[in-house]
């Protein structure tokens, strides 16, 4: 990758609803995250799914491509996320736990409970243009598992969410961002593309690229500040993310897709500041 091409930003979030109780900081009302995808658009700015982004940069293209990442796979997303990224002709990759389809986050031992997509929730998302990837079966921290979960954590997971989508999976998010040598061959093993990790050090490449937390607090000064550091603090090695990376063939969509175009010229309204 040039020395002068622009660090992949990737932008991490969880559930976005009512913050009433939220231990843990991993939720978003659907007021702020319009708000942060007008902050986007107007800049130029369009969020994307990663394997739209990866196949973009690998080609040499995608400055202007954002990617939006959606862990654990929340229904709230269908309800709530869904809506916004379709009225700012953005997508996004959603980070499934197959093992745990229609369940609830019982991995989060102080709560609340929150309910996650359902089959039908994963393929209303899949309708809409939106990619659909693997947390894992269960939530569990690939780093201490032992190799028969492991195993199950990567090879089953793709299986079922096959099954599922009707369509292959690229993408692997790394339960609590944990990641390690170990967990990357077993993931690559699985035959993922690419796999997404919090902060991953040394290890950042296709298979441990990093993400930005985005969280209620984030107003338009602070995504800028975020933004501009990502650009130095995130910068990958020559073999990173996007390096090489071509999507096998896809199924047929099971539905009418939503693939946005470039961002255009014409800006959209800032949002506001606070």
């Amino acid at each position: 990758m040039p020395v002068d091409t622009p660090a992949l930003w990737a932008a991490m979030y969880h559930s976005v609803g009512a913050r009433a109780d939220d231990p843990y900081d991993i939720t978003v009302t659907p007021r702020r995250l319009e708000r942060q995808l007008r902050w986007l658009r107007a800049r130029g700015l369009l969020g994307v799914g990663m394997a739209r982004l990866l196949r973009a940069r690998a080609a040499g293209g995608g400055t202007r491509l954002v990617g939006l990442t959606f862990d654990d796979g929340y229904a709230d997303f269908t309800e709530e996320a869904l809506p916004l990224l379709r009225r700012y002709d953005c997508t996004a990759t959603v980070f499934a736990l197959p093992g745990r389809l229609g369940g609830a986050n019982d991995w989060d031992p102080l709560g609340p409970r929150r309910p996650l997509l359902d089959e039908d929730g994963i393929r209303r998302a899949l309708t809409w243009g939106m990619e659909i990837g693997s947390h894992g079966l269960l939530h569990t921290d690939l780093t201490t598992a032992d190799d028969t979960t492991l195993r199950h954590e990567t090879e089953h997971s793709r299986a079922l969410l096959r099954e599922v989508t009707g369509r292959d999976v690229l993408g692997f998010c790394y339960p609590y961002g944990t990641v390690d040598q170990r967990a990357m061959d077993a993931v690559r093993t699985a035959g993922y593309r690419y796999a997404c990790a919090i902060d991953p050090g040394p290890l950042t490449g296709r298979y441990a690229l990093p993400r930005v937390h985005i969280g209620e607090r984030d107003t338009a000064p602070r995504l800028h500040l975020k933004r501009r550091l990502h650009r130095w603090r995130r910068r990958p090695p020559g073999d990173g993310p996007g390096h090489g990376f071509v999507p096998e063939d896809r199924p047929p969509v099971l539905g009418p897709p939503r693939e946005p175009s470039e961002p255009s010229s014409t800006p959209v309204p800032d949002p506001e500041a606070q």
